[in-house]
C-alpha cells in the first residue's frame, strides 16, 4: 500500500478509468535513476495508442542500444497523478490524447530503498491528433518507434538484458535500470490482454 492520499486518488482514477492491476515486484541491485530521486515518489507511464493501433516507445540519445521503451515522466511530491499524467504527455509527445483505460499500478520494493516504494502508475491513452513531437530538449529522446501489443513481452527481454555497465547517466547499473524497465512493459501486456 503507499500512503493514504495517494491510495485516495487510485482510488477516484479507478473509478474513472477502471480498476488497475496492481503488482507489488521485487527488484535486485543498486539504485540508479529514477530510484533514488528525491523529487519524486513515482512515475506515469504513458501507453499512447497510435491510430494504428502501435504503441509509442522511445530511446533517449544515451541508453544502450535497442533499449526503447514506453514513455514515462515523474509524479512529484504533492502532484496528482493525472496532473503529471497531463504535463507529461505534453512534455514527450506535444499529442491531444483521450485517457481510456488506468491499466496499472506498480509498487517496487528494493533493499537500497531503505522500506521506501517506488511507484509506476500506468495508463492507456489514445492519440487523437497533433504531431508528434517533444517539447522538451532536457528529455534527449533520440527517436520513436512503435510497437504492437504483442510485442511488449520480447521489448521487455531486450530492456532486461541490456549490458551489465554502470553508467554517470543512469547512477547506476543499466542491467539493474533494464531489469526494472522491463516490468511495465510485461504489466501493461498483461492488463491489455485482460477484458475492458
Amino acid at each position: 500500500m503507499l500512503a493514504e492520499p495517494i491510495e485516495t486518488e487510485i482510488a477516484a482514477l479507478a473509478e474513472r478509468y477502471g480498476a488497475p492491476l496492481r503488482v507489488v515486484q521485487p527488484l535486485t541491485g543498486g539504485l540508479f535513476d529514477p530510484l533514488f530521486m528525491r523529487d519524486r515518489y513515482g512515475e506515469v507511464c504513458m501507453v499512447v495508442r497510435r491510430p494504428d493501433g502501435t504503441l509509442i516507445t522511445a530511446i533517449k540519445t544515451f541508453y544502450p542500444a535497442g533499449a526503447f521503451r514506453l514513455l514515462t515522466g515523474g509524479v512529484h511530491f504533492g502532484e496528482a497523478i493525472a496532473d503529471a499524467l497531463v504535463r507529461e504527455v505534453a512534455e514527450e509527445t506535444g499529442l491531444d490524447v483521450a485517457v481510456r483505460r488506468f491499466l496499472a499500478v506498480i509498487e517496487y520494493e528494493l533493499p537500497a530503498l531503505a522500506g521506501k516504494r517506488f511507484a509506476t502508475f500506468a495508463f492507456l491513452l489514445d492519440e487523437l491528433g497533433g504531431e508528434l513531437v517533444v517539447s522538451d530538449p532536457d528529455e534527449r529522446i533520440g527517436a520513436f518507434r512503435f510497437l504492437r501489443v504483442d510485442e511488449l513481452p520480447a521489448q521487455a527481454e531486450t530492456l532486461a538484458g541490456v549490458p551489465d555497465t554502470r553508467d554517470d547517466e543512469v547512477q547506476g547499473s543499466w542491467r539493474d535500470w533494464g531489469r526494472f524497465r522491463a516490468v511495465v512493459h510485461r504489466v501493461v501486456h498483461a492488463a491489455l490482454m485482460q477484458p475492458a
